[in-house]
């Protein structure tokens, strides 16, 4: 038996509880929290998430069901429950197309356009937050300014430059891995330098004097102290220019051949004069998917962390 003395508020005390007391009973009844928001808020905010997840999911079930039914089925008309599955889309888009080859030069390639963003992006964004000199608000103004104008404007302009510097210096740019990252590089550098201005204004200067009286130079200072704390808006930047070059289709078309063609390009193989392979198609689009998905999820409290430090400076 339990011999423990349940204490029991008096009468009083009980009635000015900012909860009701049940007698002998461990149970109460919490009020709501006055800054609780209403419950038709809530309701109203759980009927709009579904229909947004509704909304965002249903493309991709159509995607996964299509690339698991056979060509038949998928041409037919369209059903939300497969009548047969089958895995062989995925075994079959390696051998109609050159998908490897296609994945490893998007890897390469959206690979290396990050590395140079980010490297030259740190070293132009930390001089101009931490220095003044001739030109710095023209040439900020400047690198914002270039994403005021659509990408088909450079199209034709770098393919005449490359095709000139071929011929000139005999440097095989166009139709190269090398000038694809170059062309990449117009429009992720620009938003990598403007996105990390911002960022690197929001850390302290403290740091760097600090750094600079234990006997760090600007350079240790900037690798040692102000690049670990700007991580977050460092990985944002990683982020948004592997997405760019990952998923980029109108410069790839033109500035690729049939050696350095990417994802991007390379799926249009799978529609022939004759037939469309639609749940290859599916299928392939999905496998793509797969590096900046995982990614995305795995850097997602970065990039949050990033974007708003960038957005509020």
């Amino acid at each position: 038996m339990d011999d423990t003395v349940r204490y029991q508020p008096p009468d009083a005390v009980r009635d000015r509880a900012p909860y009701p007391v049940r007698r002998g009973s461990r149970d109460t009844v919490r009020r709501r929290s006055p800054n609780a928001p209403p419950r038709s808020f809530l309701w109203t905010r759980r009927v709009v998430l579904t229909l947004l997840a509704v909304f965002a999911l249903t493309p991709v079930y159509v995607m996964l069901s299509s690339s698991l039914k056979p060509l038949k089925d998928v041409q037919g008309a369209f059903g939300w429950v497969p009548s047969a599955l089958t895995p062989r889309p995925y075994i079959d888009i390696w051998h109609t197309v050159p998908l490897a080859r296609y994945f490893l030069n998007s890897l390469v390639v959206a690979v290396s356009s990050t590395l140079c963003a980010v490297v030259v992006a740190v070293f132009a964004a930390y001089a101009i937050s931490r220095y003044r000199f001739t030109g710095r608000r023209f040439f900020s103004v400047t690198v914002l300014s270039t994403q005021m104008f659509p990408g088909i404007l450079f199209l034709l302009p770098l393919f005449l430059i490359f095709v000139g510097i071929g011929n000139t210096t005999g440097i095989a740019l166009y139709g190269s891995r090398g000038g694809l990252v170059l062309t990449y590089l117009t429009f992720s550098l620009p938003f990598a330098i403007w996105m990390l201005i911002g960022y690197f204004d929001s850390i302290p200067r403290d740091l760097d004097e600090a750094a600079l009286v234990d006997g760090c130079g600007p350079l240790g200072a900037l690798l040692r102290v102000v690049v670990p704390a700007a991580v977050p808006g460092i990985v944002a930047v990683c982020v948004y220019a592997f997405m760019t070059a990952w998923g980029e289709v109108l410069f790839a078309s033109v500035m690729t051949n049939d050696t350095t063609r990417t994802l991007a390009v390379g799926l249009q193989g799978y529609a022939t004069q004759t037939d469309v392979y639609w749940n290859q198609v599916m299928a392939a689009s999905l496998v793509v998917s797969v590096p900046v998905v995982a990614g995305f999820l795995l850097l997602q409290r970065y990039l949050v962390t990033g974007l708003t430090a960038g957005a509020v400076k």
